[in-house]
């Protein structure tokens, strides 16, 4: 988008009156319009701005692969879709790994596991390994999310093979990268943690393995996965980071390293769009703000 004077006068006056997303909404919807859609667009305004509640999925699961850019082919591969998820279903009940009453995230990673050749034998089966905990708590924030227990699966499938194989090798990487910024946002919280053992225990498994599901409810969580899927993955390093600048206070009065995990693992719930909306501040201050042409 060019700086248009008029324009940035619009989009100053709908913010100061609660309307901070017209602007944006009218250009996804000219996005949408185009026939194959531009995935390149599609990942940068993602980038730039939260996607409307009434676009995210579609958006996700364009980005994600589920659908093609081809919009008059989206049907049909929808249909291929559920008929996909309905065989595979069909399947797991056939050989009695899932009946009525297993729980739909555990049958989401049973299908998951025989897609990926790895289904464990009836015999065998034993409780979900970290591996497995991660996908279910994805899993679960997912079906907060989507509704269509066939989308449902396609975006857990289709969201954890992209963050596997796209940021795989960059998430050892994570907590460094967070001991940085928090170097330089605030280097004595830095120096506490340190001091009393906490930065190395710090939860980022669940920050960076898990995304955020079960720390963030649902309705902040999605705002993260936006830029996840449109192609970052640092920005969970930020959104972290906002995490313990917003509880300063609080972790700078917690001694033993065991109390700031409990504490980081079960944050308050009431203020995190606020923790997100600073987060992606932050990320767009020390990684810049992607360039978006409509």
């Amino acid at each position: 988008m060019s700086d248009d004077p008029q324009r940035n006068f619009r989009s100053a006056y709908y913010e100061k009156v609660g309307f901070r997303g017209v602007e944006e909404k009218k250009s996804l919807e000219i996005l949408l319009k185009d026939n194959p859609l531009d995935l390149e667009k599609l990942s940068t305004f993602s980038q730039r701005f939260p996607l409307p509640s009434m676009y995210r999925i579609h958006v996700w699961k364009v980005l994600l692969g589920i659908l093609p850019p081809h919009s008059d082919s989206q049907a049909l591969v929808g249909g291929y879709r559920k008929e996909q998820y309905q065989d595979i279903l069909e399947a797991l009940e056939v050989m009695r790994y899932i009946n009525s009453s297993t729980p739909s995230t555990h049958v989401y990673l049973r299908m998951f596991q025989l897609e990926n050749q790895v289904l464990p034998r009836c015999s065998e089966t034993s409780p979900p390994d970290e591996d497995n905990e991660d996908f279910l708590s994805i899993s679960r924030a997912m079906e907060e999310i989507a509704d269509d227990p066939v989308d449902c699966y396609w975006l857990i499938k289709c969201f954890v093979n992209q963050f596997h194989s796209k940021f795989g090798d960059s998430i050892p990487h994570l907590p460094k990268s967070l001991e940085h910024y928090l170097s330089q946002e605030e280097p004595r919280l830095l120096n506490h943690l340190k001091s009393t053992g906490a930065l190395a225990r710090l939860p980022y498994n669940l920050w960076f393995r898990r995304c955020f599901a079960g720390c963030l409810p649902e309705s902040s969580l999605q705002r993260v996965w936006d830029k996840v899927i449109s192609g970052s993955c640092k920005i969970l390093v930020f959104i972290a980071l906002e995490i313990l600048l917003s509880y300063k206070i609080v972790l700078m009065g917690v001694n033993r390293p065991e109390g700031v995990v409990k504490f980081l693992c079960n944050i308050p719930q009431e203020n995190t769009d606020a923790i997100v909306t600073k987060a992606i501040d932050l990320w767009h201050k020390y990684c810049g703000t992607p360039i978006h042409a409509v």
